[in-house]
């Protein structure tokens, strides 16, 4: 819950660094190593093509988190939040600072993403406004999806089948069907993170008219659901393995699922989910990372 001390704190970079939600970039980095894995078995890399990925995919993610701190602060949302600080609501920044921020993250992923739609595929600038739009909604706007239960999907898409598939794009100028089905653990691994998120804040979103899935499923189901994105996501890591006999690897991650997955069932709440967030990350991590050394075998 933010305190009177934190809204009348100025700014310093420890804040602006806990604000753009660093712990999280485990979402980020794990679909960019599957596909690099991917496109590392079947052809070349280029060094510059990787670069530019990983600008492109970190200036529209961390923009996005600021958006987010922006959209979700200025409509009360984080008012009342349980977990790490949240600028606009804790007074850390103000609205105008965090939007801007945001922006100027936007601009550095367009810029790699124009530079790749020279240099690769104009098919990149469809990309490169898709991931735009995509992450202004998700909390932005007067209808923003993120508050009508389709963040799941969302999450699924944009850091699974779009990530993964999007990085061996770039690297190799078509998508194999191994990019879609290595797509889809990770997006549930992603999609599991989200939930254990909003799990977290089940009891501050409805009021504050954010209907995430979770609000919708209620405590019990959201729980469930929570453990069998996990169960699913190995099922497919290891279905992987029909065509790459090395994605057998991802059990290897195992005992990253056993802290969360104990938590949560355990009717783990408020506060005590954050380490299961920061657990979630790293099991997220750690899929992707034994995924990507066994899918470039």
């Amino acid at each position: 819950m933010v305190t009177a001390a934190q809204r009348t704190a100025p700014s310093t970079v420890r804040n602006w660094l806990i604000g753009a939600r660093l712990k999280t970039l485990p979402v980020t980095f794990a679909p960019i190593a599957v596909g690099i894995g991917i496109a590392y078995s079947l052809g070349p890399l280029s060094g510059s093509r990787t670069a530019l990925t990983v600008v492109f995919a970190l200036g529209f993610v961390l923009g996005t988190n600021f958006f987010n701190d922006y959209s979700d602060g200025v409509r009360g949302a984080d008012d009342d939040r349980v977990g790490p600080l949240r600028l606009v609501a804790s007074g850390q920044a103000t609205p105008q600072q965090v939007f801007r921020m945001g922006m100027a993250l936007y601009i550095v992923a367009a810029l790699a993403g124009v530079v790749m739609a020279v240099t690769v595929s104009w098919w990149l600038l469809a990309l490169t406004v898709l991931c735009a739009l995509g992450g202004w909604f998700y909390t932005g706007g007067s209808r923003p999806y993120g508050y009508w239960a389709l963040g799941d999907i969302s999450i699924f898409l944009f850091h699974g089948v779009v990530a993964v598939c999007a990085t061996v794009f770039i690297q190799l100028g078509h998508v194999p069907l191994l990019a879609l089905g290595a797509a889809v653990p990770i997006g549930l691994l992603a999609g599991a993170l989200l939930m254990t998120n909003n799990l977290r804040d089940l009891p501050t979103d409805a009021p504050a008219g954010k209907i995430t899935l979770a609000v919708r499923l209620g405590d019990r189901q959201t729980r469930q659901i929570f453990v069998s994105r996990i169960c699913c996501a190995f099922a497919a890591g290891l279905l992987l393995a029909f065509a790459r006999p090395w994605a057998l690897l991802v059990l290897g991650a195992v005992p990253f699922a056993l802290i969360p997955v104990r938590r949560v069932l355990g009717g783990a709440r408020g506060s005590d989910l954050i380490p299961v967030l920061e657990h979630t990350c790293l099991l997220l991590l750690a899929f992707g990372g034994l995924l990507a050394i066994g899918l470039a075998r």
